[in-house]
């Protein structure tokens, strides 16, 4: 099982961090540290696996990363789940944000975590693996990127009729009407 998925930089700012497993946020943050800590310090020619620390589950608990460009994956996962699977969960995960934000960079995960999330929670939910299929992933973020824009249509509905009622200036054209001005055939 995953329990946790931790994506940060080369300076250790964290970018995207989803614990599948409830822990207070001290220790989450201890987590991120140590995490980091244990990583970055690894050389690019070694493996991608290795044991992880003291704080997660102790020796049941394995960290599997691919470090691209200036971003650390780091997935926390216990015994029962394959590395090498994991590995080519991470590299699923990195390819469908490149297609989803063409050509991803550390500033889409910034301004875009909502999309981040959802492509995350198409992949795995609950700290299980649910989806590996890169275009069935795309295909339900497309699906989603287009009824979040149709909500934008629809929920600008008034916001554009209360500007089409502003540059009438109603309340002026009340005030400049006559009585006299009105035609008005009232028969009793």
């Amino acid at each position: 099982m995953i329990k946790a998925i931790l994506v940060f930089n080369n300076s250790a700012k964290p970018r995207l961090i989803k614990f599948f497993e409830h822990y207070p946020e001290e220790i989450q943050q201890q987590i991120v540290r140590e995490t980091y800590q244990l990583v970055s310090k690894r050389s690019e020619n070694v493996c991608n696996f290795l044991e992880g620390g003291s704080i997660i589950g102790g020796n049941d608990y394995r960290l599997i990363y691919r470090h691209y460009a200036t971003l650390y994956f780091i997935f926390c996962v216990d015994s029962s789940e394959s590395e090498l699977g994991i590995l080519d969960l991470i590299q699923v995960f990195v390819e469908t944000l490149d297609k989803c934000f063409e050509n991803v960079c550390e500033l889409d995960l910034i301004f875009h975590i909502d999309k981040v999330h959802y492509i995350l929670q198409e992949i795995c939910l609950g700290g299980m693996v649910l989806e590996t299929n890169l275009n069935e992933i795309v295909s339900r973020f497309d699906e989603q990127s287009k009824l979040e824009k149709q909500e934008a249509g629809i929920s600008a509905a008034p916001t554009k009729a209360m500007t089409a009622l502003k540059e009438m200036n109603l309340p002026q054209k009340l005030k400049d009407m006559k009585l006299s001005d009105l035609n008005l055939n009232l028969r009793f």
